[in-house]
């Protein structure tokens, strides 16, 4: 198999810790943002997001876009370690969180990310190129001091829900990993690097760790340390 990705998009590390979890060999290519359209339209119909999943395997789809999608191929295509709870009413709950952790948290992480990285953040890679790409995403998704102070405010929210479910207990639903937390391990794993939310959220980070360690990923920047 093989993941187009952008190398440090975090809902492209959500494939990964999935493709990790079920451990399925597979192989990364790194596209440049900008010129990626160009492979990936023909493969999806269209579509211009990433991941993009080649399974190369015949008889199976050609391309699987979108996180979620990949998600969902993966369960039919390799049921062990099941990504969701056997229960019906446990199910419907782990894919309620991950997409609420798709739509919502992670559009929020992105938002309050870069903002630090063109901030105070900035002494992280100062160099010419880190500094255009982030200018780039920043104009790319509107990211600005009104849009950042409401993502702020969302993550604030969010991250309160989750700690009633994560905070004492290894697993957002059930008893086992499932696409809930390893939706919420990618994509709140741009925060391990904006010192306010490792000081306030210690338990999140935690979280992430453990679920990178069961999805044998390598931890996100910020938390190689920890």
């Amino acid at each position: 198999m093989l993941l187009l990705q952008f190398s440090t998009s975090h809902y492209c590390r959500k494939a990964r810790l999935a493709l990790g979890y079920k451990q399925i060999s597979y192989q990364v290519e790194n596209l440049t943002p900008g010129l990626h359209t160009l492979k990936i339209k023909p493969l999806t119909g269209g579509l211009t997001t990433l991941p993009v999943l080649l399974p190369q395997i015949e008889g199976q789809p050609v391309a699987i876009a979108d996180s979620t999608q990949i998600f969902h191929f993966l369960e039919s295509y390799c049921p062990d370690p099941p990504l969701v709870p056997t229960d019906l009413e446990a199910r419907s709950s782990a894919w309620m969180l991950e997409d609420w952790l798709d739509e919502s948290l992670g559009i929020a992480s992105r938002f309050v990310y870069y903002q630090f990285r063109s901030g105070e953040g900035k002494s992280l890679d100062p160099s010419l190129m880190s500094q255009m790409v982030i200018q780039a995403v920043k104009r790319q998704y509107r990211i600005n001091l009104a849009s950042v102070e409401l993502a702020e405010k969302r993550l604030a929210t969010g991250l309160e829900a989750l700690r009633w479910r994560w905070q004492d207990q290894s697993y957002l639903v059930g008893d086992r990993l499932s696409v809930a937390d390893i939706a919420a391990a990618a994509l709140l794993s741009p925060l391990a690097r904006i010192p306010s939310y490792r000081k306030n959220y210690s338990w999140l980070f935690d979280r992430l760790i453990e679920v990178h360690q069961t999805c044998r990923e390598p931890f996100p920047p910020g938390l190689e340390q920890d």
